[in-house]
């Protein structure tokens, strides 16, 4: 049963594991209920047959189609649920045609709940705003709620920069660097850089595994997760 005045979210990944975690995401996020999890393009189009939605957490590459093509067949039929787009596709000609077609938020894979639960909040906002709008000004601030999301917070002792240059490192690096390394390129101590290497681990945007074959302990190595998809 959904819960008085929640926003109906419709989950729909191929992935099982990650739709799974996309929609337990959404379930930790006040005012938000998940409403369905589909895995393709025919099993969502069969949820929007018989289930109300408000927004589709949508990802682009479905194994029978297209999510755009979804939508765009959706938007024919009459649907007008919004759509958070979930996704690891960068090409900015579909975030164009995604806009186009009601795509109110993208969201790169891999991401956070923080990151997700921001994007849900500033939605929850924008759709919260009612009434007519006293002028120019209030109309470019209810748009600004979901085109600027708020910067996370970093873990005390970490600042943006130092965070900018150690992730432009990693991610330059073909075979992976130990802190030891990523601290000599970036000019910062090897303790130093393991934080903020395990920051990188700890927020889903880099792994981590043992480097053997050297004299004593195994030092770890770090390694820029690269979306497949």
């Amino acid at each position: 049963m959904t819960a008085a005045g929640a926003i109906r979210v419709l989950v729909v990944e191929d992935d099982p594991v990650a739709a799974d975690a996309h929609a337990l995401y959404v379930g930790r996020v006040p005012g938000f209920e998940v409403v369905g999890v589909a895995h393709t393009r025919a099993a969502a189009g069969r949820l929007l047959e018989r289930v109300a939605v408000d927004l589709i957490l949508l990802d682009l590459y479905l194994p029978d189609g297209h999510g755009l093509h979804l939508l765009r067949s959706l938007r024919a039929a009459g649907h007008h649920a919004d759509v958070i787009a979930v996704t690891s596709a960068r090409d900015l000609g579909i975030v164009r045609e995604g806009v186009s077609l009601g795509v109110v938020q993208y969201v790169l894979k891999p991401f956070t709940f923080a990151t997700l639960r921001d994007r849900l909040a500033r939605y929850a906002e924008f759709r919260a705003a009612a009434g007519e709008a006293s002028g120019q000004e209030e109309v470019d601030r209810a748009l600004a709620v979901l085109r600027t999301p708020r910067p996370a917070a970093l873990p005390k002792g970490l600042s943006a920069p130092t965070l900018a240059a150690v992730t432009r490192t990693l991610r330059e690096a073909a075979g992976g660097l130990t802190a030891a390394e990523a601290g000599a390129a970036v000019g910062i101590s090897r303790i130093t850089a393991r934080r903020y290497l395990e920051h990188l681990v700890e927020t889903g945007r880099a792994a981590r595994s043992p480097q053997y074959g050297q004299v004593g302990r195994p030092e770890l190595q770090y390694r820029w997760i690269t979306a497949v998809r």
